[in-house]
């Protein structure tokens, strides 16, 4: 199992479809027999090395070349790689490579530096003013007019730019969790979706196993492969629909954990920019310098924030362009056949050839009885089950979806189909007598009738679950997902992460100015008005 640093898509995404295959891994339980019947037996995959296939798969061995690996989202991944001698990471996406995770990390790294220089640089000037004013105290003397009107301009520029940054962050951060939210419930929801069909294939091999038409059954041995994989499944859906609870759960409260977060952040930064506006313009320099030390190490924390913001928006940017890469190449050899063990999934192969072995088993029964019971004139003295007066027009056959070997086979004129074999088979019903015998022309009795129905509807059932089933095995499930999440919600999951970050790297800029210029505007401020006061003192009476 790999451990995932990637960003929530596939936090639940990818444990979706490695837990159908590592679910399957336990074994099965009872067997139940009945009266068996000789039925065609199809051919013995279990030691044999035959490839099932239904319809076309989009993969196979043969076509995987581990040596020409497909590098996904390679032009976009192209970046500075500082762990590796600040050269270019050539590997394409792939999370499970540290130079990978490096060279997006590095990505941020201006921010991280201008955070760093800012709590280094910024806190030596702060000791460095604190160490003046207390030992080199003197009288301040001199007053610019362009100075001090400067000072306050450009402080009410960066004070508005900081509430604009506030703004763009706050509206952001909003969209973004609206827009990750989606994503995560539109793949609960396939997760779901999944895990309720594997149960119903479940049902469905549950219910072959009590098909019967006029007492004949499913062969023991096949009972015994419906239990065996009806574990494997049961077992996979359970673990499916825990895992699927336990992960939402986990990232709906890390959701909105960064979405308060974002909102305190921005709330911070707002009332921090308005209060030191409004105690500079009042000339409060206690409170000034209070906030100054404050805003000294918050603006220092949400450059690192932006940085991480950053980091998460090109990871997420080269996820969804590796998505729509593999999706585009279904046949290349690339990281993602690494995460993703549904490639050639021997489980998932079984489960299809039990599936397509239960079906050509349950229309042979079916068929068993029609040649050998209903469409036989056979004589009173045999007696029920065999004999109930049968007779008039021969019942025409259920058409085998499959050959003996499991490959596709097409009906032939004179057969049934699972669609029309219900209307069909009604005009071939006898009415009965208290006895069960016939009393008028018929083929089969109401009971058969009912009972061949049963296996017919499970046969349809079972059949109709082929291609889910394929698709779990060739990757066509995920991949479909992948086109989905890439269309509908990777534009959202880019904009609004872009939003958020470029509001934090706002306000930390504008808020980091504005710490600046209370300092200035302040010093400006008690030189204008120690001037007046001086000029005043001077002035003769």
């Amino acid at each position: 199992m790999f451990c995932f640093r990637s960003n929530p898509l596939f936090l639940l995404l990818l444990p979706l479809i490695l837990v159908i295959s590592e679910a399957f891994a336990s074994e099965g339980s009872h067997v139940h027999h009945r009266r068996p019947v000789r039925v065609p037996e199809p051919v013995d995959f279990d030691g044999g090395d035959v490839e099932v296939v239904w319809g076309a798969t989009r993969r196979s061995v043969a076509e995987t070349v581990p040596n020409s690996t497909f590098l996904l989202a390679e032009k976009r991944t192209y970046r500075r790689d500082p762990i590796d001698g600040f050269k270019h990471y050539t590997g394409g996406w792939n999370i499970s490579q540290k130079h990978y995770w490096a060279s997006v990390g590095f990505t941020a790294a201006p921010l991280f530096i201008i955070g760093g220089i800012w709590l280094i640089l910024f806190g030596l000037s702060l000791l460095l003013i604190c160490c003046c004013y207390c030992c080199c105290r003197k009288e301040p003397y001199g007053y610019s007019r362009m100075a001090y009107a400067l000072s306050l301009i450009l402080l009410i520029l960066f004070t508005i730019a900081a509430i604009a940054g506030c703004v763009v962050l706050y509206i952001g951060q909003g969209k973004f969790h609206n827009s990750t939210t989606n994503t995560l419930d539109y793949v609960v929801n396939q997760a779901n979706t999944t895990g309720e069909k594997l149960r119903d294939v479940s049902e469905y091999l549950s219910a072959a196993k009590r098909v019967g038409v006029d007492q004949v059954f499913l062969p023991s041995d096949v009972q015994t492969n419906i239990n065996n994989i009806q574990s494997k499944i049961d077992s996979s859906a359970t673990a499916l629909g825990s895992k699927t609870q336990d992960n939402s759960k986990r990232i709906r409260h890390l959701l909105n954990s960064v979405r308060l977060a974002l909102i305190i952040v921005a709330a911070v930064m707002l009332l921090l920019a308005f209060l030191g506006f409004v105690f500079s313009i009042l000339g409060l320099r206690g409170l000034v310098y209070f906030l100054v030390i404050i805003g000294w190490i918050l603006v220092a924390a949400t450059f690192i924030l932006s940085g991480i913001f950053v980091i998460l928006h090109n990871a997420v940017a080269d996820t969804c362009v590796a998505m729509d890469e593999w999706v585009q190449n279904p046949t290349a050899h690339t990281a993602l056949d690494d995460i993703l063990p549904c490639v050639d999934n021997a489980t998932a192969q079984e489960t299809l050839v039990r599936s397509k072995d239960v079906t050509f088993r349950l229309v042979s029964v079916v068929n068993t009885v029609i040649t050998n019971i209903s469409n036989v004139n056979i004589p009173p003295s045999v007696g029920p089950p065999l004999y109930f007066n049968q007779s008039g027009p021969l019942m025409p056959v259920l058409c085998n979806p499959f050959n003996s070997d499991l490959t596709n086979r097409h009906c032939v004129t004179g057969e049934v189909d699972f669609n029309n074999a219900t209307q069909v088979w009604k005009s071939y019903i006898c009415q009965v007598s208290s006895s069960g015998l016939c009393t008028t022309a018929g083929r089969v009795t109401p009971s058969i009738y009912n009972q061949m129905m049963a296996g017919v509807n499970v046969s349809y059932g079972l059949y109709n679950y082929g291609p889910f089933l394929v698709s779990l095995q060739d990757c066509s499930f995920a991949r479909q997902t992948f086109n989905d999440i890439y269309n509908n919600h990777c534009p959202g999951l880019r904009r609004y992460s872009k939003w958020v970050y470029i509001g934090l790297t706002l306000v930390s800029s504008a808020v980091m100015l504005s710490l600046i210029f209370w300092v200035i505007y302040a010093r400006e401020r008690r030189h204008r008005v120690y001037t007046k006061q001086f000029d005043r003192d001077k002035a003769p009476y």
